[in-house]
């Protein structure tokens, strides 16, 4: 009886304190509510990148400190040679075509298509000679470009 009573007193304490977790975590959550963000890629404001031949418009966070979103504009024929970059990169081509190549072959990422590259791959990527390239694309850390040796 007494081990059944002290088991009924445990579970009770666990199912509270379990509830009380919830709870903080719904207010905490509550706190910090997400907006809804809405750019239509024809009407964001673009910015030059220091590397010329590259415009983004940022959508989310901030590429020069962390995670981030943003609209990315390739020049036509622009080539940003081979390199890599210390956290992955998502896109997502919108219009034109994202050129692509590493040591598994050449790819023509074109509207709709998605290509992920890991932190540290080295590649080449660049934009379609006569479209450039128009596209979404999301980083999970701070965004660079490191030229390979």
């Amino acid at each position: 009886m007494k081990k059944s009573l002290v088991a009924s007193g445990v579970a009770a304490l666990v199912i509270a304190v379990g509830s009380v977790g919830v709870v903080k975590a719904q207010k905490e959550s509550s706190k910090e509510k997400k907006k809804v963000i809405y750019v239509a890629a024809e009407h964001a404001t673009f910015k030059q990148s220091p590397t010329a031949g590259v415009s983004m418009a940022v959508l989310w966070g901030d590429p020069d400190k962390g995670a981030h979103g943003t609209f990315t504009k390739f020049a036509p024929g622009y080539d940003a040679g081979m390199h890599t970059h210390t956290n992955d990169v998502w896109v997502v081509v919108i219009k034109g075509a994202y050129l692509y190549k590493d040591d598994a072959g050449e790819k023509r990422v074109g509207p709709g298509d998605f290509i992920r590259v890991p932190g540290g791959h080295k590649h080449w990527s660049g934009g379609d000679k006569t479209e450039g390239a128009l596209f979404y694309e999301e980083g999970s850390g701070k965004f660079d470009l490191i030229p390979a040796k």
